[in-house]
């Protein structure tokens, strides 16, 4: 059980734990087959952290800390991975007393009932931060931050649970948003596999 009493940096250590306990897979020869095609030696399933109860509180937490005192009104990004970490910050927003919108952005424009690529209680004109998962090339993520543009949505930031520091993701998400945060990057979790 956590603690709420935790700080930054040992909820942040925590998370590490988790990633490396339950997310993260490594292979001497590139033998994972990534979203973009390619193969990498390094293989992050952050679901089994964002779904997860106590990943779920940490994440909040330190996702809340990294965005909060923005002016921001929502934190979301592209369906699904982005969606467990925007409502886990979401929450823990409404428990400090400062409500952020959490929204989905959606892979596919619908065929029927409103046509929106956002879903969401924010609106044209809103500060909003662009959250994901794991970034490699920054696709998602990219895809999301165009997304919210054509909705009038300013970005305020991006927020990753990982970075994979692998195929430039990092720099193509600064092209277009004005800053980035990864709480975790892979060579911290590698670290820690090879220190096991």
């Amino acid at each position: 059980m956590i603690s709420t009493e935790l700080n930054f940096t040992e909820m942040r250590e925590r998370l590490i734990e988790l990633l490396l306990e339950f997310a993260f897979q490594y292979s001497e020869t590139p033998r994972f087959k990534l979203a973009h095609g390619g193969g990498s030696q390094f293989y992050f399933n952050c679901k089994r952290v964002t779904l997860d109860p106590e990943g779920m509180c940490l994440i909040g937490n330190l996702v809340y800390e990294a965005v909060k005192g923005q002016g921001i009104r929502g934190i979301g990004g592209l369906t699904l991975g982005a969606d467990p970490i925007a409502n886990a910050a979401a929450y823990t927003s409404w428990l400090r007393g400062e409500p952020i919108q959490s929204f989905v952005v959606r892979k596919t424009q619908k065929d029927h009932g409103i046509i929106a690529p956002i879903e969401g209680k924010v609106k044209a004109g809103d500060r909003v931060f662009v959250v994901d998962d794991v970034i490699t090339t920054g696709g998602s993520t990219l895809q999301a931050i165009s997304a919210c543009r054509q909705s009038g949505l300013e970005i305020a930031g991006v927020v990753a649970l990982v970075d994979r520091q692998e195929m430039g993701g990092r720099q193509r998400i600064l092209e277009e948003a004005p800053n980035f945060t990864a709480l975790v990057t892979r060579d911290e979790v590698m670290e820690r596999y090879l220190g096991r």
